[in-house]
């Protein structure tokens, strides 16, 4: 984990002016949001001329994927919402990071029998359910903004910010998936490791790889390495890296690969991915082998990046859904996640498995 307390500030939309980009193409689903780039503002470029993303970026914030039924529909905060929000957020920190209470060291034993209200992971859960001190994530501290406005969600459209409702399942059931992180409620069973999730194995990390794209609990880093045939993704987490090929069509019958297949075109200074091709085993946020995702990518200052997506999959939702937010540059490089150092979880599990092979055969006798 590293360059994992990143600044998503950005000056206020009356400070700066900013101009619509370029109209989208016939490619781009009417729903999906154009950015709003910087009123002047030239992106870096390759030498034969196209915007260049080469360089680490982070979509680290406490705004989340789907939208606090609080919000209603209302996609925007106030500025006084946004400040509100992030001086809790302080105040939270400043209490995970003050030393521990004389009266807690003395007395932890039954402190410690205590129910935890506290949400020192800052994932949402309390007590034994949040699994992680707070030293070790770093999920973002600011509000995330898109046009220097912050956002209550990253999904924009259903208008409620959710997912949308779900087509009802069809007789024949879909290839039990593996995937388990945020996007699957599947636990791994203890049998061997194939059985447990790819982020347990520290294959995939669904929700950061993408796409979508998303931040998790820490690990929200990327480095993009550009040339004029390739796009690659070094996610942080998992030290996974996505290659998208650009202006190359799909082979048929082509194996399906955990993240999908992406290919990439350019329409004026936006880059668009669309992927398809998921692995039949995958879960990806609920859909299935047959769901398609179209991202666009465009530089709007020297340290934004807007990043717009849209998933589709008639077997799985009953209409398409989608967001926006930005990327944030990060002034330093990218380093190594080694997910398996010191990782005893996975032997842990599959000797108690074993064990408790060893008592039913015991009980069996």
């Amino acid at each position: 984990m590293n360059l994992r307390t990143i600044a998503f500030g950005m000056a206020s939309s009356a400070a700066i002016a900013f101009s619509l980009a370029a109209t989208a193409n016939a490619d781009t689903p009417a729903q999906m949001a154009q950015p709003s780039v910087q009123q002047g503002y030239e992106p870096p470029r390759t030498p034969t001329g196209k915007p260049d993303f080469t360089g680490v970026w982070t979509n680290a914030s406490t705004t989340p994927l789907t939208r606090p039924s609080e919000y209603g529909d209302r996609l925007t905060l106030s500025d006084e919402e946004v400040a509100a929000l992030e001086t809790a957020t302080n105040a939270r920190n400043a209490r995970q990071n003050a030393p521990t209470p004389r009266e807690l060291v003395e007395n932890w034993r039954e402190i410690g029998l205590q129910p935890d209200t506290l949400d020192e992971c800052r994932s949402g859960s309390t007590g034994a359910a949040c699994g992680y001190n707070a030293f070790w994530t770093a999920p973002g501290d600011l509000v995330m903004r898109v046009g220097g406005k912050g956002r209550t969600s990253h999904i924009s459209y259903p208008a409620n910010g959710q997912l949308p409702e779900r087509v009802p399942e069809p007789e024949q059931a879909r290839a039990e998936v593996v995937q388990s992180s945020e996007e699957s409620t599947v636990s791994g069973r203890d049998g061997n490791p194939e059985e447990r999730g790819l982020s347990e194995r520290c294959i995939y990390w669904g929700s950061s790889s993408g796409p979508v794209m998303t931040d998790t609990l820490y690990n929200n880093n990327y480095k993009f390495v550009q040339t004029e045939d390739h796009l690659a993704i070094w996610v942080e987490m998992i030290h996974e890296v996505r290659v998208v090929r650009m202006d190359e069509g799909r082979e048929a019958g082509a194996v399906r690969k955990w993240g999908g297949d992406s290919v990439g075109w350019w329409d004026g200074d936006t880059l668009v991915v669309e992927t398809q091709g998921y692995h039949p085993r995958q879960d990806v946020r609920g859909g299935g082998p047959d769901l398609k995702t179209i991202e666009r990518f465009t530089r709007v200052s020297p340290t934004r990046m807007h990043y717009a997506f849209h998933v589709e999959d008639p077997d799985t939702w009953v209409e398409p859904w989608g967001g926006d937010y930005e990327f944030s540059a990060v002034d330093g490089d990218l380093y190594e996640f080694a997910c398996h150092e010191g990782n005893y979880g996975l032997e842990n599990i599959l000797s108690g498995g074993r064990a408790g092979d060893r008592e039913r055969a015991q009980a069996g006798k």
